[in-house]
């Protein structure tokens, strides 16, 4: 409103500017036309005429410039009425009581942004602790503030001061665990295969050891040797296996591990969240694999597993390595000219699955 009441006002006063530099026999015509003109719209005038905040400021800037006697019959409105509009704009002059906020100034939107990131990205940090490393930064805050920044964002501020949650720990350990699972396949006719896979949290690296009709405990504790065979030197990085309960694995299976120094963690029964990374996977085959394609048997299925595992270990990204295929360590390089690139695509297996390159 401020801002439009001024680019009235200013409009007003060029054009009275305009007016001084007329000649005085031109401006004398001018008036007794308008007064004229004025005198017409008058008597034709059958209900009360509405001003606006500009025009109210025109006639009352313009009252100093005419003597009081005159009032009346120049301007539109009662001498009185023009007497409180001028009141009315001095006083609004100088009242800043809607121009001056009330309490403390407003966070700004990039602090609240960083105390919600450090309340994420540190869940064990209370109020107080994200208020001392945000004056490390250089950012003076106020221990309340932060307070209701998390409070209003759903975030406890105090949180708890037991262990970690079962995600935290996985996040924490990720570079030391792998985790295991069956998963089931059911052939064209109508036969159900089962398969074994073991995910590596930190890299994201899938093995999918063997195929089998009948999984019995032998077999899956030589699935468990040739994975510890195959693995080598990574093993020594190693320090959990994550497993469900299935009475298929056994305390040879354990063994297994266990003589590599890794520490079993057998999940909660009839809790898949608990080992999320391996049901995540199976549930990824499924979607872009075994959905897709109708297995004819375990010779099939094994060379269509085979063939998708290594396009996820070495081409496929993932969001939890920045887009990187768990066998690659380092971004590839960017390519600016696009137009100058030719593009080649591989398919994987008969197509169902593209791998796009640069040529060399």
């Amino acid at each position: 409103m401020i801002v439009s009441l001024l680019y009235k006002v200013t409009g007003k006063l060029l054009s009275a500017a305009s007016v001084l530099f007329r000649g005085e026999a031109e401006k004398d015509a001018e008036l007794l036309v308008l007064r004229h003109e004025n005198t017409v719209l008058r008597r034709q005038l059958v209900f009360p005429v509405r001003y606006e905040p500009a025009d109210r400021f025109w006639f009352a800037a313009l009252s100093r410039l005419i003597r009081r006697p005159r009032w009346r019959e120049i301007f539109p409105v009662t001498p009185g009425t023009l007497l409180g509009w001028h009141r009315r704009f001095i006083a609004w002059k100088w009242d800043y009581t809607a121009r001056r906020r009330t309490g403390r100034p407003p966070t700004r939107a990039a602090i609240k942004a960083l105390v919600l990131r450090l309340a994420t990205e540190n869940p064990r940090w209370g109020h107080r602790r994200i208020q001392g490393e945000l004056a490390r930064l250089g950012h003076r805050i106020a221990a309340s503030t932060v307070w209701k920044i998390l409070n209003a964002a759903g975030i406890d501020p105090a949180p708890r001061r037991s262990g970690p949650t079962w995600r935290e720990f996985l996040t924490a350990q990720a570079e030391g665990i792998i985790a295991a699972d069956f998963f089931h396949i059911d052939i064209a006719l109508g036969t159900r295969l089962y398969a074994l896979a073991f995910l590596e949290h930190g890299t994201r690296r899938l093995h999918i050891t063997g195929i089998t009709i009948h999984p019995t405990r032998d077999w899956t504790v030589q699935q468990a040797r040739n994975l510890a065979a195959d693995i080598g030197t990574r093993m020594e990085s190693l320090r959990f296996l994550l497993r469900d309960r299935d009475s298929k694995y056994g305390e040879a299976f354990d063994t297994v591990f266990e003589a590599e120094e890794l520490r079993v963690i057998k999940s909660a029964p009839q809790a898949p969240r608990m080992n999320a990374h391996c049901e995540r996977i199976i549930g990824t085959i499924r979607r872009e694999v075994l959905d897709h394609i109708l297995i004819t048997g375990e010779a099939h299925a094994r060379q269509v597993l085979a063939t998708y595992e290594i396009h996820y270990n070495e081409h496929r990204p993932h969001q939890a390595r920045s887009q990187l295929p768990p066998e690659t360590r380092e971004q590839p390089a960017v390519v600016h000219d696009i137009k100058t690139r030719k593009l080649l695509r591989a398919e994987i297996l008969g197509g169902l699955i593209n791998e796009y390159r640069y040529a060399a």
